[in-house]
């Protein structure tokens, strides 16, 4: 017997090789935040303008959307674990030979193959996730690893700060001995055969994006991931902070928006992965475009910082209820026994595009047309990446007896 959204199945614990990639990710989001306050004042030590300035940030972006279809196929080619492990590796020694760079252009280029290693290590970690995450908590685990680059993201910053008064180069140093100590760790912890396909079963063939764009809820997670990313990775991250500022006048308004909106997403992914694993993927997803889009949309028409603070949290729930899902989801299409390595840098891309296109988009309205319409237009795409969800498939099925 076959039942959708079922509760009665005993859910299994979190398998301790999933724990270690949570753990990882928390460190590799602290490393992050490490740099984030430093990096833009570190290129500009270059003497460059300040759009050049800005280049150095965005390559690592650029590259880990440009290399994404490839970072895909390695995982179908070698494996998950593999292709990992060199992500981080090749991010570990970018970063480190950042903090020795001499010239603009040494950066860039440093800066750049952090994005192709951050690409690398992003897709297997999610093929990883699908691979052993059993079915019944996948919207757990989604909130899990989710939390860690979460808090870790809100934690970094904070050490990176101060790890700056002790010169720009030093967070770089420690951020890329952080990633080789992870990555050593989670070599030795994933050694196990059981990551292999089992030798007593025909191996499946790998999955491809083609085969998984019949799948409805496929189609609509991509459209959803561009919408996320362009509304939650990107315009509430570069854009939000600078409106708070120009209402607020004060340069802290940045930073509390920000808080409050990642404090909302935290507390939301305590039970938004419980959520999907019981009443579904799809209603989890829509209700988080709908509050995403809704937050977003009437943020323009904020005129001080309360307004500005209780929109924020909405945003930030939306997010919290929608990244779980629709993970989630995606992971129901490829299933536990196939390598879907393409189809979720298929999945990623999307989202990158959305972060990176959505604040350049917004940025050119708001200085064209105002603030109003340009978070009206992100609340316009959350709203338009539901309809593809109101016919997709439910993919959380339980099976009983």
């Amino acid at each position: 017997m076959t039942t959708r959204a079922a509760t009665v199945q005993e859910r299994p614990p979190v398998p301790r090789e999933i724990l270690v990639l949570v753990a990882a990710a928390f460190v590799i989001a602290v490393g992050f935040g490490l740099i984030s306050p430093v990096l833009p004042q570190f290129a500009k030590s270059f003497d460059v303008t300040v759009a050049a300035a800005t280049v150095i940030v965005s390559a690592f972006a650029f590259f880990r959307l440009l290399f994404a279809p490839a970072g895909g196929a390695l995982v179908t080619r070698l494996g998950e674990r593999p292709v990992y492990l060199t992500g981080l590796i090749i991010v570990a020694v970018s970063t480190g030979a950042s903090a020795f760079a001499q010239t603009y252009w040494q950066l860039l280029i440093f800066r750049s193959l952090g994005g192709i290693g951050s690409t690398m290590f992003t897709v297997s970690a999610m093929a990883l996730l699908v691979r052993m995450a059993p079915p019944v908590i996948r919207g757990k685990v989604s909130s899990l690893y989710g939390s860690a680059f979460l808090i870790g993201g809100v934690i970094g910053p904070v050490i990176g700060g101060l790890l700056g008064e002790f010169g720009m180069r030093v967070p770089f140093v420690v951020y890329g001995i952080a990633l080789l100590i992870a990555a050593a760790f989670v070599g030795v912890m994933l050694r196990g055969a059981h990551l292999r396909p089992d030798p007593t079963k025909a191996e499946l063939p790998p999955m491809s994006v083609r085969e998984a764009r019949h799948n409805s809820a496929y189609r609509a997670a991509m459209v959803s991931a561009f919408a996320n990313g362009w509304t939650n990775f990107g315009v509430r991250v570069a854009v939000l902070p600078l409106f708070a500022v120009a209402i607020v006048g004060e340069t802290w308004a940045a930073g509390v928006a920000l808080a409050v909106g990642a404090g909302a997403t935290a507390l939301t992914l305590q039970v938004s992965g419980r959520l999907a694993d019981s009443v579904g993927r799809r209603l989890p997803v829509m209700i988080g475009l709908g509050l995403s889009g809704a937050g977003m949309g009437v943020m323009g028409l904020s005129g001080g910082l309360v307004l500005i603070l209780i929109l924020s949290t909405v945003v930030g729930a939306g997010a919290g209820l929608l990244n779980p899902a629709q993970q989630a989801s995606v992971a129901d299409v490829v299933g536990n026994d196939r390598s879907g390595g393409k189809v979720l840098a298929g999945f990623q891309m999307c989202q990158d595009a959305g972060g990176i296109g959505g604040p350049i988009i917004v940025g050119l309205v708001a200085d064209h047309a105002g603030w109003g319409w340009a978070f009206a237009l992100s609340g316009v795409i959350s709203a338009i990446a539901i309809i593809p969800w109101l016919r997709a498939q439910e993919t959380l099925t339980i099976h009983q007896g």
